[in-house]
Formats: C-alpha cells, structure tokens, sequence
C-alpha cells in the first residue's frame, strides 16, 4: 500500500511544473487524494484535493495557489496529477501526495485526515 510521487524539480518563476502521484495496494477509485507542501522552516499546508470522483465539484484549493494550480486523477491508471503554473518563488517546497482512506465523508483539507504519504518530491522556484 503505498503512493509515490513524482515530478519535481527546479523551474524558473513563472515557469510551469506537473507532479505525479502513482497508487499502489488500495481502491484508489474509493477516496479522496490530496497534495500537501512543507517549505524549510515551515509548517506542511494543504494544496489542493480531489475527490473519489474527480468531478468539477469535487475539487478544493489553497487560496494560496486557486487559479495557478490544477489537481486531477485518472482511476483507470490509479494516478492522480497536480499541474502548477505561474510558479513563484514561494511555492518551493516538498511536495507530498495523500491519501484519505475514509468513505463517505467530506473533501478534507486537514491534512490529519489523510492516512497514506507519499515521501515527496522536492519543487524549486528559483532564477
């Protein structure tokens, strides 16, 4: 049972960058995914989730990233996709992609909720 994320890398600002998030061992179709960020000396903070569905409705964003960043997911390949442009330099961090094993409840932006981790990949924004 595992998620593993893929993708990062270093990108000038204003640049764009697509992360990938491969599940394994689990109905990945059933739940909720996440994308979650920790910048250096900082908290880890909630990106961006998507439902089991992936519908339009079923998407909740940071306001820190609303209209720059996109979540997606395909349940046929168990992936889901984080697509980040008009990249600052405050969106460098470790990225990490979640699970949240829990049926029937509400898209969560707290990430305590999410019970499987990635062990992320690193996005640098820098000139």
């Amino acid at each position: 049972v595992q998620v593993v994320e893929s993708g990062g890398g270093l990108v000038q600002p204003g640049g764009s960058l697509r992360l990938s998030c491969a599940a394994s061992g689990f109905t990945f179709s059933a739940y909720a995914m996440g994308w979650f960020r920790q910048a250096p000396g900082k908290e880890r903070e909630f990106v961006a989730a998507i439902n089991w569905s992936g519908g339009n409705t079923d998407h909740a964003y940071s306001v820190n990233v609303k209209g720059r960043f996109t979540i997606s997911r395909d349940n046929a390949k168990n992936m889901v996709y984080l697509q980040m442009n008009s990249l600052k330099p405050e969106d460098t961090a470790v990225y990490y992609c979640a699970a949240d094993l829990n049926l029937g409840t509400p898209l969560s932006r707290d990430g305590g909720r999410y019970k499987l981790w990635g062990q992320g990949t690193q996005d640098t924004v820098s000139s």
